[in-house]
């Protein structure tokens, strides 16, 4: 069952938090928002490290961080490791920039939706 709200879901929140803003605009779920969140504030983590700070299980870090690497709220970079082999490590995108495509993303919304409304009875 996914917790993603939806856009009828943040319409009808009074006073909604910025994270339940990002996954109602961009479609995530709540926990990945949050995940995001705890991202900004420890940059250049990794999934075991953010694991722990969110109390949550590495393989279920990694899905959150996958889907924001899909939306382009975080970058991964690859670390080499003194006794050999690599850990991955996350920052989040700077928050300047994350408000820019939260922008973005409503914006268009919003032109979807003025759309339909202008164009509903011209095919009548």
């Amino acid at each position: 069952m996914s917790d993603s709200p939806d856009m009828e879901d943040l319409i009808h929140t009074e006073d909604p938090s910025f994270g339940h803003v990002m996954a109602c605009v961009f479609g995530i779920q709540e926990h990945e928002s949050r995940t995001y969140l705890r991202l900004l504030e420890n940059p250049g983590s990794t999934v075991e490290e953010l694991a722990g700070v969110l109390d949550r299980d590495r393989s279920n870090v990694n899905r959150s961080l996958t889907t924001l690497l899909e939306k382009g709220l975080a970058e991964r970079e690859r670390r080499l490791l003194d006794p050999g082999g690599y850990v991955y490590q996350y920052t989040a995108t700077p928050l300047p920039e994350a408000k820019e495509l939260l922008h973005e993303a409503l914006d268009k919304w919003a032109e979807t939706v003025h759309g339909v409304i202008e164009a509903f009875g011209d095919d009548e």
